[in-house]
């Protein structure tokens, strides 16, 4: 088996005070800057074949912008597109990389990162050394819940409120499993660790600051943890019904807005940090692949009562604080684009280890369902990979409703995706797993 080697890199992202910050209903604008935003590349080299993963401090990013970044990448280095995976972390205190609600996209902004994330590859290619690599799960206990709520009316609601008395049970799992791949120089020092976790940002009161969020929190703990100056790289997992409120409980404090999501970085990287420390079994050969289908994607249609209620709010003055009137305006962007159109699942391979990753908000149950039925060991399943096409829920919990089902860029895929994207990608790690 070949020898392996790894090489990091990151590039500030970080954009200029004043760009829109998209992730709440109405368009923020940046006023102050509480920490750099990065794209961190991994490079992983062995027996001739590479592989780059990069993950970016932002809310999501198009196919447009990934393929151009990949495009430019395998110029500077060699490495073939389809080898390449290019993730966001959901923060939602980054720059407009996407259009959603009443915030647009910031071409501008976008022409320079994807520069930077291009820059992020070849960097971490000229950095590559021989290491040793495991893979271990940890467990995060108390800072991930599922968000979504049955009702004692009969509905399913999205962050029902801290303690209310109309509650019964949350609808859907939750995903405690942290994977961790380590990097060790074969002197024993930490070179490089990719984490897994799903949870959506948690961030804080209302703010217009740019910020990495607890993801930027967590990697910078880790090697604070380890005493050590070395690359963490934090790639969510499928959270999209998934947050860091436990409606059982009051409210948590915030000494600072930022204060949760600082704490939870602080924990995330604890457990990956004890996950680490115990791992013993470690090899210095890998075998890397990359594959990736392509399955059509079909959007959701309005029903006629949808379809006439949503006409007649487009057809009165714009209201951009009525949620109702932004669903409206969502869906009339979705009707322009095509019935359907093929999205790329992709899965690599790192010894043992399968990666997924997925191109939309993920219904944290995929994810799992992934999980289980993998053929390796362990398998890491990263979304918002790639591409964006909103939330992918269940088709139990498109019948459900709610705010993540909700007609429009926020919810257009059409039932039956889950299964389709979990049956892709468990072929695809099957034919990896294989040979």
């Amino acid at each position: 088996m070949p020898s392996l080697r790894v090489g990091t890199a990151w590039t500030d992202i970080t954009p200029r005070i004043g760009v829109s910050i998209p992730g709440y209903f109405t368009d923020r604008k940046a006023a102050d800057i509480l920490d750099p935003i990065m794209a961190k590349a991994l490079v992983f080299e062995a027996g001739g074949t590479s592989l780059a993963i990069v993950v970016c401090d932002l809310i999501a990013l198009v196919k447009e912008d990934t393929d151009r970044a990949k495009q430019l990448a395998a110029d500077l280095t060699g490495i073939p597109p389809e080898n390449m995976m290019i993730a966001a972390t959901h923060t939602h205190y980054g720059p407009a990389s996407i259009t959603v609600f009443n915030t647009a996209k910031d071409e501008e902004y976008c022409d320079f990162m994807v520069r930077r994330i291009a820059d992020a590859v070849r960097l971490a290619q000229l950095r590559l050394r021989p290491v040793v690599v495991a893979h271990a799960s940890g467990e995060v206990v108390g800072e991930s819940f599922n968000r979504r709520w049955l009702m004692k009316d009969g509905r399913v609601v999205m962050n029902p409120g801290y303690l209310n008395p109309d509650r019964v049970k949350p609808v859907g799992p939750v995903d405690r499993e942290l994977v961790l791949l380590a990097a060790m120089t074969p002197e024993g020092e930490p070179h490089a660790a990719l984490m897994n976790f799903a949870l959506h940002y948690v961030g804080g009161p209302y703010d217009n600051r740019i910020s990495a969020d607890y993801f930027g929190a967590a990697t910078a703990a880790l090697p604070r943890m380890w005493g050590k100056d070395f690359l963490a790289v934090l790639a969510n997992g499928c959270c999209g019904d998934i947050n860091n409120c436990d409606f059982d409980r009051r409210p948590p404090d915030y000494p600072h807005p930022f204060y949760q999501a600082q704490r939870v970085g602080d924990v995330v990287a604890a457990e990956a940090f004890k996950t680490w420390r115990r791992i013993w079994d470690w090899s210095d050969e890998a075998t890397l692949a990359a594959a990736s289908d392509y399955p059509l994607f079909r959007r959701r249609h309005p029903t006629e009562d949808q379809q006439r209620q949503m006409e007649e709010l487009l057809a009165g003055p714009p209201q951009p604080e009525n949620p109702q009137w932004m669903y409206a305006n969502e869906w009339k962007r979705v009707m322009a684009l095509p019935q359907e159109w093929p999205l790329q699942i992709q899965v690599m391979r790192i010894g043992d280890l399968g990666i997924v990753g997925l191109p939309g908000e993920v219904f944290t149950e995929i994810g799992m369902a992934i999980k289980a039925r993998s053929p390796f060991p362990r398998t890491m399943v990263i979304e918002l990979a790639n591409d964006w096409v909103g939330y992918i829920p269940t088709d139990k919990a498109l019948q459900e409703g709610s705010y993540e089902t909700e007609l429009g860029t926020n919810s257009m895929a059409a039932p039956g995706t889950a299964d389709q994207w979990t049956e892709a990608a468990v072929a695809l790690l099957t034919r990896l797993a294989q040979g």
